[in-house]
């Protein structure tokens, strides 16, 4: 009778995307640390009649955040 013993050094799965893992999770954290993400979050936290006050609708948030960017 014949014994077989195998070793199993498998690949930690884990391992392999830990380094992917924290990248992503610096890139969210750069790109909400940006103050326009922030006022663009505040402004999203208003009530319908606040943004009102200012002139603004929700829908037209991001274009007034980002007008100087991406919008002319």
């Amino acid at each position: 009778m014949a014994t077989l013993t195998t070793t199993h050094t498998g690949l930690n799965i884990t391992a392999v995307f830990k380094p992917f893992v924290a990248l992503g999770k610096f890139l969210v954290q750069l790109g909400e640390s940006n103050a326009r993400v922030q006022v663009m979050r505040k402004l999203m936290e208003m009530s319908d009649e606040e943004l009102a006050k200012r002139g603004l609708k929700r829908e037209d948030i991001v274009q007034h955040v980002f007008a100087d960017k991406f919008y002319i």
